[in-house]
């Protein structure tokens, strides 16, 4: 039986850029409210999983496409599901709906991992994903990782701090759009383009306290951006494209 969540949701004032456009890290927001109420119709949501399995839910990768940008009080309809649980992780499926029209879609990664030591439990002792995939509606995307240019061009320092730390007491996965966003200074950005594609690896878990190195480039119409921690260890990668309205 396939199971397709549906759910309305609503972009407001304080998802939108300069340009009336959605905030990649607003449309991430978007698809992180879906997967919370589909995980609850599921009764796999943060709570469940942490009593039953002594887990966290992470993302670990997220990838957006846009036929157009999302706007200021824009009713969005997100229809999303789960591909079933193979090996470590899972995929979310999601496609996005304004006034009925197809307007986007996007995919993530998702793991569970022991809330003690981060260790990744297998998703085939989920035994509520079993018989609850997207059916048709699955999508044959699959998500590699990001590959980076050699060099860059730019490097920004980020400090992470209250604002920035969700229920987990890591940095929540739409920020990291925020400080890639921020140190590409899209509000430079041409008033004829709008952000077409993009996707986040998260490679390891940030902290409130921490200090980023935000490292940038530009190749042609694609964006770069990379954050490393003072330690000198990747957080993540984030690779955007542009296109013309």
């Amino acid at each position: 039986m396939s199971v397709i969540y549906k759910t309305e949701l609503r972009v407001d004032s304080r998802d939108v850029d300069l340009f009336n456009q959605a905030r990649p890290s607003a449309v991430l927001g978007l698809m992180q409210e879906a997967a919370t109420r589909a995980a609850q119709d599921l009764k796999v949501d943060g709570p469940r999983i942490l009593k039953k399995y002594g887990c966290l839910w992470m993302v670990t990768r997220n990838w957006v496409e846009l036929e157009a940008p999302l706007r200021w009080d824009d009713r969005i309809r997100v229809e999303t599901w789960h591909r079933g649980g193979v090996g470590a992780s899972v995929y979310r499926d999601f496609e996005f709906f304004r006034n009925g029209e197809y307007v986007g879609q996007a995919t993530s990664i998702w793991a569970m991992v022991q809330a003690e030591d981060r260790k990744v439990l297998p998703m085939k002792r989920v035994e509520e994903f079993a018989g609850t995939d997207g059916g048709e509606r699955v999508k044959s995307i699959k998500l590699r990782g990001t590959r980076m240019p050699e060099t860059f061009d730019g490097h920004e320092p980020r400090y992470l701090g209250y604002s920035d730390t969700d229920l987990n007491g890591h940095v929540n996965n739409v920020h990291y759009a925020d400080y890639a966003c921020d140190a590409l200074h899209l509000e430079r950005l041409d008033r004829g383009k709008y952000v077409r594609a993009f996707q986040i690896d998260y490679v390891s878990e940030c902290r409130a306290g921490e200090t980023l190195r935000i490292d940038t480039a530009v190749r042609g119409g694609e964006l770069f951006a990379q954050g490393v921690g003072e330690d000198g260890v990747k957080r993540f990668d984030f690779d955007l494209t542009l296109a013309d309205l």
